[in-house]
């Protein structure tokens, strides 16, 4: 070997060497496990879910009683002019207060209709709610992580084809070229595989520049955690088995559209039990310790104390007893009814959603591996036929016509196979997703 050919290996090696460690294999579960991490509508349930929790935290704050302190000073410098009856009348300015005051009062409600029990439980609830909408939002963006890294498996198996289809074309090329410069081939048979490889390359190019859309569109979904340039794997894994009975089985418990609809019902029935306590009376029990001091400057009443104190401890019973309010109470129960009414018919008519949804997802995933079983049988027919045709049209027993029949036929089957891998995993992965299976 040449030391200019031994050369030229050297730079294509390291040229494919830098390709191959420039495209990082992402797999499908690093896309997810990226999803999880960064993904911005999963960020922003677990911040609601994380407020939800403070609340929590702190649930039993509305047992405890309240205690505020207060302290104030205040001085006042005043004219003063004071007449009697009998005295004569006397008159000073300068004339000087000083107030000091401290206070601590303590407020404990004892019975409020049992509002603060029912509160507790609408935290509660609302947590557990906080939890069911992050697990949900989990959910979705996995399986639109599912779908987008698949679109991209799809679009490569696409690319494939299409490269096959170009090296026939280009054995086309070659075979009519030498039929044209033996005299047995005419130049149409040459201009037309030469523009039906242009077609292809220009198919090609169209096809990477949609992969490269798919793949920005991956990215966004993981928080653009992924790698500048990335691939992915060759196949699109199926489940064939999955039956009507397994997705219907117990989902009520699993479903996250449905137990968001019956979480909400449940907080509606607590609100109804906050708003009916309102009916009831309130008793508290107050305590406090109270200091004040007074301190009078150039007084001009003989008979006023130049300095004042007082300190002491009180407590005892208020009650609140709620009598008219406009018949405020009243319209908020019946408003609070409506809206446990509204969250139950919203409950049924989400598990009939749902119902609909498994079943015609379930049809719609047995029409797709049906397809898929009778696309696969297809390839293989069209790919002898494509096979057969070339070497017809090699011994020159048939036309470039049936070649390009055999060919045309070949790429609608890879089409047909490739769409039909695609859109039974999206059925797979829809029905896991109402199940609410697709993560654990």
């Amino acid at each position: 070997m040449s030391g200019k050919r031994i050369f030229s290996f050297i730079i294509v090696f390291v040229f494919c060497t830098g390709v191959a460690r420039s495209q990082q294999m992402i797999t499908l579960e690093e896309a997810i496990a990226a999803t999880l991490k960064n993904n911005y509508d999963i960020l922003l349930a677990e911040n609601d879910s994380a407020a939800a929790a403070i609340d929590k935290k702190y649930i039993f704050g509305g047992f405890l009683p309240t205690v505020n302190g207060t302290l104030g000073r205040t001085q006042t410098t005043s004219a003063q002019k004071q007449e009697f009856d009998g005295r004569p009348e006397v008159e000073g300015k300068g004339i000087r207060a000083r107030n000091l005051s401290a206070a601590i009062n303590l407020n404990l409600v004892l019975f409020d209709g049992l509002k603060m029990f029912a509160t507790r439980d609408r935290i509660n609830e609302l947590f557990a709610l906080g939890q069911i909408n992050l697990k949900n939002q989990v959910i979705n963006s996995t399986a639109a992580v599912i779908n987008a890294y698949y679109i991209i498996v799809r679009q490569k198996q696409q690319l494939k084809a299409i490269d096959e289809q170009m090296s026939i074309n280009e054995e086309r090329v070659k075979l009519a070229d030498r039929k044209l410069s033996v005299g047995l081939g005419t130049k149409p048979e040459l201009l037309q595989a030469k523009v039906d490889l242009n077609a292809q390359k220009a198919t090609r190019l169209q096809q990477q520049s949609i992969m490269a859309q798919s793949k920005e569109q991956l990215n966004q979904l993981t928080g653009m955690q992924l790698p500048e340039s990335f691939e992915v794997s060759d196949s699109i894994p199926i489940k064939d088995d999955m039956t009507i009975e397994n997705i219907q089985n117990n989902i009520q418990s699993t479903s996250p559209a449905i137990l968001l609809a019956l979480k909400n019902v449940d907080i509606s029935r607590i609100m109804l039990k906050e708003v009916k306590a309102t009916r009831w009376p309130i008793i508290s029990f107050g305590s406090a310790y109270n200091f004040t001091q007074n301190n009078n400057y150039n007084n001009i009443n003989p008979y006023a104390a130049i300095f004042s104190s007082n300190k002491g401890f009180n407590f005892g019973f208020t009650a609140s007893v709620p009598i008219l309010n406009y018949m405020n109470v009243n319209r908020n129960i019946k408003q609070a009814q409506l809206d446990v009414t509204y969250q139950e018919i919203a409950l049924k008519q989400q598990k009939n959603a749902v119902d609909v949804l498994v079943k015609a997802g379930f049809y719609n995933y047995q029409y797709q591996v049906s397809l898929l079983k009778l696309e696969e049988e297809n390839i293989q027919l069209a790919k002898e036929n494509v096979s057969i045709a070339l070497e017809r049209f090699k011994l020159g027993v048939s036309t470039f016509l049936e070649l390009r029949e055999a060919q045309k036929s070949l790429e609608d089957a890879y089409d047909r196979l490739i769409a039909a891998r695609y859109n039974t995993k999206l059925s797979e992965t829809e029905l896991l997703r109402l199940k609410g299976e697709l993560v654990k």
